[in-house]
């Protein structure tokens, strides 16, 4: 079931409900120039997978990317709509999107957090937004107005973040990629956020998921959380990439699921 709902300064927002309403609540959010349609089902919980500003079918308005309050306050729009404590799932960008949201709205909607794949800082030499080669490799090409030049870099982003995916996988990605506007990708990336002090306080039971052979969000990025985060469980993922909830899925929903029924208790 598709909702929409309000953000900050009104933009209109797309969430994808499913799962079964008495079942533990989690909030999905996706990364940089993807959209809730990434996400698996999970019969098991009740999600609630968000279009970020400017992605998917959600609005796209000129500007609040830089603004971690507006972040913040869309984040705050999809949990009012679920109406208890949900765990936040953050895939890559996603995690970051956690970090703005917890810096100015505290933890105590939040009845757990994950990390898979995720950033929590941005900027240079930030140890919580380390990059891979693919991440490297995709920019700035993947940010050009010029379709000649962000096509290619896009497609190769989208296959080389998770070798193995199926080619009607990527291509899915690659399509949702495309329908980000070129000024939106570039925006989120002009930023600089240092998380740390967000995390090192958190007080909420904390799962963090990379693939050891993540190259768009480098491994040490979730080290790094993992080790600032009280009690934080890392789970790291032998010869997976960037997309631990695609690659190895069955895995990656037993782990959700667990979690949430955990925190749930």
């Amino acid at each position: 079931m598709a909702t929409t709902l309000l953000g900050a300064e009104g933009v209109r927002l797309s969430v994808r409900e499913s799962g079964p309403e008495a079942a533990p609540a989690v909030v999905l959010v996706h990364g940089w120039a993807q959209s809730g349609e990434v996400w698996p089902a999970y019969p098991a919980l009740r999600t609630y997978a968000v279009d970020l500003r400017g992605h998917g079918s959600s609005d796209v308005p000129d500007g609040g990317y830089r603004d971690p309050a507006v972040w913040a306050a869309d984040l705050a729009a999809v949990l009012d709509h679920v109406g208890r404590p949900a765990v936040l799932v953050g895939w890559s960008y996603g995690g970051l999107v956690i970090t703005d949201y917890l810096a100015r709205r505290g933890a105590d909607r939040v009845a757990g957090v994950v990390l898979v794949g995720a950033i929590t800082d941005l900027g240079r030499d930030r140890p919580g937004g380390a990059t891979g080669p693919v991440m490297r490799r995709a920019l700035p090409d993947a940010l050009s107005d010029d379709p000649d030049v962000a096509v290619p870099a896009l497609a190769r982003f989208c296959r080389d973040q998770a070798p193995g995916l199926p080619g009607e996988v990527v291509q899915r990605l690659l399509g949702t990629a495309l329908r980000v506007p070129p000024r939106v990708r570039r925006e989120l990336f002009r930023r600089d956020v240092d998380g740390s002090a967000v995390w090192k306080g958190l007080d909420r039971p904390t799962l963090v998921v990379h693939g050891t052979a993540d190259e768009v969000v480098d491994p040490a990025a979730g080290e790094h959380a993992a080790a600032l985060i009280p009690g934080a469980d890392l789970r790291r993922y032998e010869r997976t990439g960037h997309a631990p909830f695609l690659e190895r899925p069955e895995r990656f929903a037993a782990d959700l699921a667990g979690f949430a029924a955990e925190v749930a208790r």
